[in-house]
């Protein structure tokens, strides 16, 4: 167990940052992986983490379990299980600086196109992304999730441009992650990180975790629906400048 107090400082940032993310604030998540590096090696960083969020997924999950868009995540989540399995078994040959500056690019580029769109600049879409593009953005999705636990912006990507509701979007993309992190889990037994070491921090921190996720949501549904856009919008610029700062810094 980690004796310095540095480390659990760093972990309860990063959980509260989860929380915040899983209750709605899509984006705030990414940075708790490099948060967490801080004090920790990424892959027993990430192994303490996962079964958090995947608890944190659960109270996401029911708590705008009224507001899901089935038929999205009917085109995603299937391009999403092959791009995590093969994030899983392309892992050791894919540099994820390579990753994390790609989606962090893209992601920089949607987030500013909608703040100017929001303000009558930028390029406007006639209509939403056709349905079999979600195939494709699950994938992507998937992938970047396995590699860099950089999922988010290949999802909001997609979804934003289908136009859904403050708490359509939040649901759909709880129940997308959802089902994401559990498709991981083999991974990590594979690695043999579910120690008995991790899974004690885990439970550690698991009463913050579910706190700050109740947080989120509370937060959340407080906000109007253009600010929320707004938000989403920019706290994807700050995650792709986050990615590019971690591909070259």
């Amino acid at each position: 167990m980690p004796a310095d107090a540095f480390f659990y400082i760093v972990a309860a940032i990063a959980v509260i940052l989860v929380g915040l993310g899983k209750g709605g604030f899509a984006g705030l998540g990414a940075a708790a992986m490099p948060i967490m590096t801080l004090a920790i090696d990424p892959v027993s960083g990430a192994a303490i983490l996962l079964p958090l969020f995947i608890v944190q997924d659960a109270v996401g999950v029911w708590a705008f379990r009224k507001s899901v868009d089935w038929r999205l995540l009917g085109w995603m989540l299937p391009g999403a299980a092959v791009g995590t399995f093969l994030g899983w078994l392309l892992a050791a040959s894919v540099a994820v600086w390579v990753v994390e500056a790609a989606v962090g690019a893209i992601a920089i580029a949607f987030g500013a196109n909608r703040l100017l769109a929001e303000r009558g600049g930028g390029m406007r879409l006639g209509k939403p992304q056709p349905e079999p593009a979600g195939l494709f953005w699950g994938g992507v999705s998937g992938f970047t999730s396995q590699i860099a636990l950089a999922g988010g912006p290949p999802f909001q990507i997609w979804a934003l441009s289908r136009n859904l509701p403050r708490d359509v979007f939040v649901g759909t993309s709880a129940l997308f992650f959802a089902a994401i992190n559990w498709l991981k889990v083999p991974a990590f037994f594979a690695l043999g990180q579910f120690t008995e070491r991790n899974g004690t921090l885990s439970l550690l921190f698991l009463p913050l975790a579910i706190i700050s996720t109740f947080a989120g949501v509370w937060l959340v549904r407080r906000i109007a629906a253009e600010r929320f856009l707004t938000a989403i919008n920019l706290l994807m610029i700050a995650v792709g400048a986050k990615l590019l700062w971690n591909a070259f810094g």
